[in-house]
This record gives structure tokens, sequence and C-alpha cells, in this order.
């Protein structure tokens, strides 16, 4: 099995729709791939699909092995950019050891955990039984893995294909909670005299994993464009409109809004716009330095929120936490809590939707900092909701299969792997939960960027995962 296999695999799998939540295409690749190799397929309710791959001559006796990925995608494209994630193929180019999609998620996460299944199911690598299981709508909820059925998979030996970072082997990742506030405001009309309009924006920040990601300073844009309104309550502005952020697991790169201020403010408005672009770009100068703020006079809106709605919807955006909450004693430089304030949006009905996650390794610390989010939100009036809690991974560091991935990764590279635990949520714990004999380990190849535009597989890592992989199967 070699890298190009893998990667000529992935390359096909760029073609396929498989945004989260509409699997069906990938689903029906996925069983036609199978048909044409001959192997058994099985395909639940809920559009998990597990192919197997018998035991090759003399290894009928090594234990069942599960190879995991999920095979939907994080769909985000960069304002501007034409691009239909439910009929047009990933645009990518190979660019200096890199697989890229400039403009768009690349979908390495987790296509190519798929692609590494589909190559070991068809090579001539000699192994025991494999099952491999890809899982639907993970990063919407892990809705597959909480749907999957006792006794779908056999196996007692459990490799997930959806960890980021060549060179190290993951035992625990966190778990998670989605919040969400539903903000009831209230129009006003407006004329044009006596007030003047401006769209203002945040844009061009990194974005990026809002697990992965959430410890490396970047720009939330819905919190600085909350920033920026915040400081200019006190002139009288309204909100015409207010858009930002998208998935609820990617750190917000864009926010924007229309807000009418008073004539007479009008200039000081203006003036603090620029010195607030000034700001941000001295503040993320090193963290997320394309991140940008601009403010421009547009055309007069007919109605606008009332103020005081305004004031309370500001305040609660700016209010809300974002980033780092705690870090673990026990692990050092894992982010232990964290919260992200993914999105704001402007709904029918007057109704304003703000969507926020959590994650911790702590199930109590999650639930903490999920309350959080709801107090300060209540307090604006919002009603508040929680969806989607997931289990966490709990560490285990006598396990079987770690020692026998770490004994392959010295083999193979005359270096010890790091093993460590994830911020980001894996399926793993909700595995856990419906096979608790599951000994389970994360690796995967380095990709960067993703859930955000220019997301990008290192090809060199690529194969090395590849041998790994290879290497831990033929000679368990």
């Amino acid at each position: 099995m070699t890298s190009e296999e893998v990667l000529s695999i992935f390359k096909e799998i760029t073609k396929i729709p498989r945004e989260s939540g509409h699997e069906e295409k990938i689903v029906a690749w996925l069983q036609s791939f199978a048909r044409k190799h001959s192997l058994e397929c099985k395909t639940d309710e809920a559009g998990n699909v597990l192919i197997i791959k018998e035991a090759d001559p003399g290894k009928e006796n090594v234990p069942v092995i599960v190879l995991q990925s999920h095979s939907d995608m994080v769909c985000e494209k960069n304002s501007g950019v034409e691009h239909d994630f439910a009929k047009d193929p990933i645009r990518y180019v190979i660019e200096d050891g890199w697989m890229i999609a400039r403009d768009t998620t690349l979908g390495a996460d987790c296509g190519i955990g798929m692609a590494a299944q589909l190559a070991v199911l068809t090579c001539n690598v000699p192994t025991g039984r494999i099952e491999a299981l890809f899982t639907t709508s993970e990063e919407t909820g892990l809705d597959g893995a909480k749907a999957l059925k006792p006794g779908f998979i056999t196996g007692n030996i459990l490799i997930n294909l959806d960890s980021e970072d060549e060179g190290e082997l993951f035992i625990g990742c966190a778990g998670g909670i989605d919040t969400t506030a539903r903000f009831c405001y209230h129009e006003a009309p407006l004329s044009a005299e006596g007030n003047r309009f401006f769209s203002v924006r945040v844009f061009n920040g990194i974005g990026g994993h809002s697990g992965d990601d959430i410890n490396k300073g970047r720009a939330n844009a819905v919190q600085m464009l909350s920033r920026f309104l915040y400081g200019q309550l006190g002139s009288g502005i309204r909100l015409c409109s207010i858009d930002g952020g998208n998935k609820r697991n990617a750190i917000a790169r864009e926010a924007q809004a229309v807000v009418a201020v008073p004539s007479g403010q009008a200039e000081d408005f203006m003036a603090a716009a620029g010195a607030f672009a000034g700001d941000l770009k001295a503040e993320y100068a090193i963290t997320d330095p394309d991140v940008d703020f601009e403010c421009v006079e547009c055309g007069h809106c007919t109605s606008a929120m009332t103020t005081e709605d305004t004031v309370k919807l500001v305040s609660a955006l700016f209010a809300a936490p974002h980033g780092v909450l705690a870090m673990s004693a026990e692990i050092e430089g894992l982010v232990e809590t964290s919260t992200n304030l993914a999105s704001v949006k402007m709904t029918d009905g007057n109704v304003i939707r703000i969507g926020t996650s959590q994650r911790s390794s702590v199930i109590s610390a999650m639930r903490a900092a999920a309350a959080k989010v709801e107090a300060g939100f209540r307090l604006a009036g919002a009603e508040v909701s929680h969806e989607s809690e997931y289990p966490g991974w709990k560490p285990d560091t006598h396990s079987d299969l770690l020692n026998h991935c770490v004994a392959s990764y010295e083999r193979l590279f005359g270096m010890k792997p790091a093993v460590k635990a994830i911020h980001a949520g894996l399926e793993c714990g909700l595995f856990l939960e419906k096979y608790p004999q599951l000994d389970m380990i994360s690796f995967g190849p380095t990709l960067r960027g993703v859930h955000a535009p220019g997301e990008r597989l290192d090809l060199a890592s690529l194969d090395k995962f590849t041998r790994l992989l290879e290497d831990i199967l033929v000679n368990y």
C-alpha cells in the first residue's frame, strides 16, 4: 500500500458531495466501491457504512481490527467564491508538498482517513479481518456514532483515522455540547433624515477548528465585531442587520453588520472605526496577520432594531466568552475547557440565533461552561437551549494497542511518537459507551487549516501515515 494509492482514492472522494447531513452520494459511492471489489457491505438507518475484508490466508487468528473515519465534511468557502458544495467537486492544487484547497475547505478531514481505509481494503497487504466503518454527520453532532447499534461492528480494536498531526498518537479527546441562544427583537421605522448608515465588517481571519485551534490566539470575527459595536452604543446606534460566522465547530472568520448612526455622531463613528481597524491589526499582527476591519457608508434602511434591543444584543454578544477557559493540570499543553462564539444569524420572525459550542475533557467543567454562556444570554432576555452533548474519551496509557503502535513507529522511523490527548471531539467516546471493551487509538497525517478555506494536507506526512498504518496491520 502506497501513499500514492491513498491520494488517488482521496482525489476521487473530493468529487463527491458530502456535506454533513447530506451524505447520500458518498454513502452510495462507498456501497458501489464495495460491490466493485466484491467486499461485504452493510448500511444502517443512519447511513453508517461498514465494508469488510476477510482475513488473508495465515491471518485467520489475528484479532479483528476496525478502521474508522467519518464520511462527511465541513463545507466552508470564502466570501464571493462561487462554489456549490451540493454538486461541485473540490478545487485543489498540489504545491510545495501540500495539497491545498485555496477558496474552500478540502475535506481531508476526514476524507484522507476514508481513502486510507479503502486502500487497505483493496491492497495486497496481508492482514487479519478488517472492518472499515464510515460514520455520518460527525461534524454537526456525531449523529452516526450516536446511532450506531451494538453488533454493527465485531472487532475489539479500533483505529480512528481522524487526527491531524503526523508523529502524534492520540489516546483521549474532549467531550462537547452546543448551546444556542434565540433573541427576539423589536423593529421600529427609520427615516433617511437624521441618520447615516454604515456597513461594518471583520474579514480575512484565519478561522480554523474550534477545538484544535482555539488556543492559537486567532481573531473571532463575531467577537471583534460586537466589541466595536459595544463601544458605539453610547452614540445611539441601531442595528439594521447582523450576520457572522457559520459552523459550530469553526472559529468565525467573517462578520458584518449594517448600522444606523445619528447624523451628528457619524464623523465620530467613522473615526472610531478607523482607530479600531488599527487596534485589530496591531493585536493580531502575529497570530492572525491578515484579519481586517472596514467601515463603508451605505444606502439607508427603512427600519432597524430598537435602541433597547440593540443594546441588549450587542452587550450579550460582547460579554459572551470565547476561547480557552482552562488548561489541563494533568497533561502539559492540553486545553481542558473552552468555548466558541460561533455564529450570529438573523432569521424569520424577528429572531436572532446565536450558535456556540463548549468542549472539555472534564464533563462537569463542560456543562459549567455551557451554563455560563446560558446565563449571559438569559440576562439579555434570550431563550437558551443545549444540544448534541457527547462524551469525552479518557486516556488509557496501558493500552495494548498503544504499545503496539508506539513500537511500530519506533521500528519504522527510529524515534518515539508523541502520545497525547486532543481538545477536539472524536467519536471514540461514543464508541466506548456502546462497545466498552474497545481498545482505541487515533492518528493521521498532518492537516492544517481544517474547517476553513485554505485547508491543506502535507503529502510527506501522508507517506509516513500510510507506512505506519500498514505496519500496524501487518504485524498485529
